[in-house]
């Protein structure tokens, strides 16, 4: 009897042996519908485990703090739609000078006598690095002497007026001798394929007759409301602190400088930051007539 009992403890102590040993592997392939489950450590798309997608999102994430955002002055940083566009303003279509009418807080640049080598092309430099454009007010001998300097004023989208042939004070000669030296400074620009809508009068000399005579011939005559005298041998911040104050007062107007002075050249960057910090804006003036000076090209869109 007790030789039963301990067969019988010693089968059931081997039954519980072959319980605790491992169970073979289920092949996955014996069923076809049986996927194999994918855990943290699989290889997903070049990374080695989700972990390591977990800290690259980490390291993102610090990036971000760590390093400021792009100034909005980079030129990486794409303009914002209805941004300023800073100091350039508008552009004005005239076919007189009755047309020329400013609003509070605009003002058109112009340059008297040259071109000059270097100076005019410095200062075209300045206006480009602010994105405004000028009026060139040129005399015919000087655009004889530098035709390709004016050719090069064209180009970049500045306006061209003559400024007669030899700068001669026209109110103190005679009527038909005063219409030949604005015909020469015209025909001077002309033989360099410049067309001139504008023009000024040498020392703002004029008379009514010889106004009427260019009115009739459709050129437009650009006076002056703020005069920089730059002719004047000051220094620069003098030039600029003059200029802003008299553009402050006026509120508006059509400002006179000379691209033939090494002072000017020094002078215009500081006056178009202040000009900018004051809030103004620099108009483009283009004409919308055809002076009866040959190679005219008529302009038909009109931008306000």
């Amino acid at each position: 009897m007790h030789f039963l009992s301990l067969a019988a403890c010693m089968v059931s102590a081997a039954l519980l042996a072959g319980c605790a040993t491992k169970p073979n592997r289920v092949d996955p392939s014996v069923n076809a519908l049986s996927e194999p489950v994918k855990r943290p450590d699989d290889k997903i798309k070049g990374l080695s485990s989700f972990a390591q997608i977990e800290k690259s999102k980490s390291l993102a994430a610090k990036s971000k703090a760590k390093f400021p955002k792009t100034p909005e002055s980079s030129p990486l940083v794409r303009p914002k739609v209805g941004a300023s566009k800073g100091l350039a303003g508008r552009t004005l279509y005239v076919n007189s000078a009755n047309d020329i009418r400013l609003k509070p807080g605009e003002v058109i640049l112009t340059f008297d006598d040259g071109p000059v080598p270097k100076k005019t092309k410095a200062i075209m430099n300045t206006l480009g690095n602010y994105g405004v454009k000028g009026t060139f007010l040129m005399v015919g001998s000087m655009v004889k002497s530098y035709p390709s300097l004016v050719k090069a004023v064209k180009s970049r989208g500045h306006s061209i007026g003559s400024h007669t042939v030899d700068h001669a004070n026209l109110a103190k000669v005679s009527f038909s001798s005063a219409k030949a030296k604005i015909r020469a400074g015209e025909k001077a620009l002309a033989n360099v394929g410049v067309d001139a809508p504008f023009f000024r009068f040498p020392y703002l000399a004029s008379t009514p007759a010889l106004r009427k005579w260019l009115a009739q011939r459709g050129v437009t005559v650009l006076d002056v409301d703020i005069d920089s005298k730059d002719y004047f041998k000051d220094s620069a911040s003098t030039i600029i602190q003059r200029t802003m104050s008299r553009v402050k007062k006026q509120g508006s107007g059509v400002v006179l400088f000379h691209d033939i002075h090494a002072r000017t050249v020094a002078a215009l960057p500081g006056f178009l930051r202040e000009l900018k910090a004051a809030g103004f804006k620099v108009v483009t003036l283009k004409s919308n007539s055809r002076p009866s000076t040959g190679n005219s090209l008529q302009v038909s869109s009109i931008s306000q």
